[in-house]
């Protein structure tokens, strides 16, 4: 079956979210006075990304709401539980005008969503929620590319379930083996992608593989200029990355 549509995660995907955390948080604790705490700057932005990871496993989970985990965040991270709503988001909100400030596309993105935009339909599959990823999407300049924006706060699903893939299917009106997902986590967007009958697209810019083969059930690419060759053979087995 020819490959119609991709489905595409946003977060490192199609934007460098690691480096505009990284670089938004720096700033951020600077203008707080609060790098003076710890060792060096990349001490405390491990902790910040630990502790997101952890927070976010907890919405991912459906254990807390998107609004909580961001409050909870503030609070693990300042050490101050007590830390009221109101000022738990006025915190958050100060780092998001910082980390707003480095949003970028990566860029490889607009070149191969230009390559794809005659022959294939775009939708995007995230994690967290649309009020997030729809403005990021429209600052970026991207919004208008893609038919559908689902993301698991809306959805009540979140990635790898299979339901949330099938659910961006669904907005498509395609069957599975008609719809390509690319994301750069190997077992939440690849395994996640292939367990629900997708082509399965892992994107690793980091060369995280310790080997040149993708891991079972989906493909490697290391450049999303890999991308419209590899849908246009249409191949369901897994393939090394072409790019050394």
């Amino acid at each position: 079956m020819p490959i119609e549509a991709v489905v595409w995660d946003i977060d490192d995907t199609l934007f460098d979210y690691t480096t505009a955390d990284r670089r938004g948080m720096r700033e951020h604790l600077a203008a707080e006075g609060l790098l003076a705490g710890y060792d060096s700057a990349d001490e405390a932005l491990a902790r910040w990304r630990e502790i997101t990871d952890r927070q976010w496993a907890r919405f991912a989970a459906r254990e807390v709401d998107f609004v909580t985990q961001r409050r909870d965040r503030t609070r693990v991270f300042l050490g101050s539980p007590g830390l009221t709503d109101a000022e738990a988001d006025a915190w958050f909100d100060r780092y998001v005008t910082h980390y707003e400030a480095a949003w970028a596309l990566f860029p490889d993105v607009l070149p191969v969503l230009d390559d794809l935009a005659a022959s294939h339909r775009h939708a995007v599959l995230s994690n967290s929620s649309l009020t997030v990823q729809d403005r990021k999407l429209r600052v970026l300049g991207v919004h208008d590319r893609f038919e559908a924006i689902l993301c698991a706060a809306e959805l009540g699903v979140s990635k790898p379930e299979a339901g949330a893939f099938l659910a961006a299917c669904d907005a498509l009106g395609l069957a599975p083996d008609r719809v390509a997902y690319v994301g750069d986590h190997p077992e939440i967007d690849g395994r996640g992608a292939a367990e629900a009958g997708l082509l399965s697209v892992w994107i690793d810019r980091g060369g995280r593989s310790a080997g040149p083969e993708a891991p079972s059930g989906h493909h490697r690419i290391a450049s999303l200029a890999e991308l419209p060759a590899l849908l246009r053979t249409g191949t369901r087995f897994g393939a090394p990355s072409t790019f050394g």
